[in-house]
């Protein structure tokens, strides 16, 4: 779940009736590094650790020198994704602007490096299998087969994460306080996203369905069955088949019951062809499959042009897990 840094704000109603206190030989005060944090979401924070924590398990420093960075991206170029290397560049930037550094990602030579990566081994993106509407109505009976309450957290999970075209951290983000229920189904309200870092918020409309894979439905059954009455709607559940937590489920889980759930329907190599993503992209499929046009299915994910939409859009007949056809 996503969560803001609590900032300390002025409760003085007259924007002059306290001074400015400036702090000597320009050191930031709490109130501008507060500020500064809250303008990078937690997410990426994360994300751009975890990075800085690999570059230096392998011998990088901060401040790094240009050879030295060049020399990691070197060393793991064909072992990582080229857009996983632009990242930590990204993150080691990041690092020595924080700390006033002079970055070694402007030198000649890390950019000269990073450039032959690209031209060598493409910057093409993987492309997650897209699971349609067919796909998780069979996934739904292996489901059937687990322990009750993960067997209704882990439908409801890939239901409403189909039908509402979540991104993984928006899905893990949602809380009851979130959700509106109405006579043709439920509003779920997005606070914030990966286009929406500023939380100006959107919400989406999931409408009941026929039959007992009503997305819907099965969100009230496990909402019901775990007790939830306030807070995130998806949460950790251990082996006893208890909820175990008041926190919400990290993206990462997304992930891991999506391929568990397929691994188990169609097998290992299967399930390696899946993300967290494969709900989003099942969404757009589905969609246009069915001939919704692409305002009205960017009505429901938030893209915003119909380029973007158009790369999520996946040929099912060419599909190359076959279990999945």
């Amino acid at each position: 779940m996503k969560t803001s840094s609590k900032i300390p704000t002025n409760s003085s109603k007259s924007a002059h009736a306290v001074p400015p206190i400036i702090t000597p030989q320009g050191v930031p005060s709490a109130l501008v590094a507060s500020y500064s944090a809250a303008a990078q979401s937690n997410a990426t924070t994360r994300a751009y650790d975890a990075d800085i924590r690999h570059f230096k398990q392998y011998g990088g420093t901060i401040p790094a020198s240009a050879a030295m960075v060049a020399e990691y991206l070197a060393s793991f170029a064909g072992t990582l994704a080229v857009a996983t290397l632009q990242h930590r560049l990204i993150a080691t930037h990041r690092a020595h602007a924080d700390k006033g550094l002079d970055s070694p990602m402007k030198d000649h030579l890390v950019k000269r490096t990073m450039q032959g990566i690209r031209r060598t081994l493409g910057i093409k993106q993987r492309r997650v299998t897209a699971l349609v509407k067919d796909d998780l109505l069979e996934m739904m009976v292996h489901i059937d087969q687990q322990a009750p309450m993960k067997a209704a957290r882990d439908k409801a999970l890939l239901l409403i994460g189909f039908a509402g075209a979540f991104r993984r951290s928006e899905l893990v983000a949602l809380q009851y306080e979130d959700m509106t229920q109405f006579d043709a189904g439920v509003e779920l309200l997005i606070r914030r996203s990966k286009t929406d870092q500023e939380g100006a918020g959107r919400t989406v409309f999931i409408p009941y369905a026929r039959g007992s894979r009503c997305p819907v439905t099965v969100l009230k059954n496990w909402l019901q069955l775990a007790g939830i009455v306030a807070g995130p709607l998806f949460r950790p559940i251990n082996r006893h088949d208890q909820v175990i937590s008041s926190k919400a489920l990290t993206p990462q889980s997304v992930a891991l019951i999506v391929k568990s759930s397929v691994c188990k329907m169609a097998g290992e190599e299967s399930a390696k062809m899946v993300a967290g993503h494969s709900l989003r992209a099942g969404y757009c499929t589905e969609a246009a499959n069915v001939g919704l046009q692409p305002y009205q299915i960017r009505e429901q994910t938030g893209h915003r042009s119909d380029v973007t939409l158009a790369r999520y859009i996946r040929p099912v007949a060419k599909r190359k897990i076959p279990s999945l056809l």
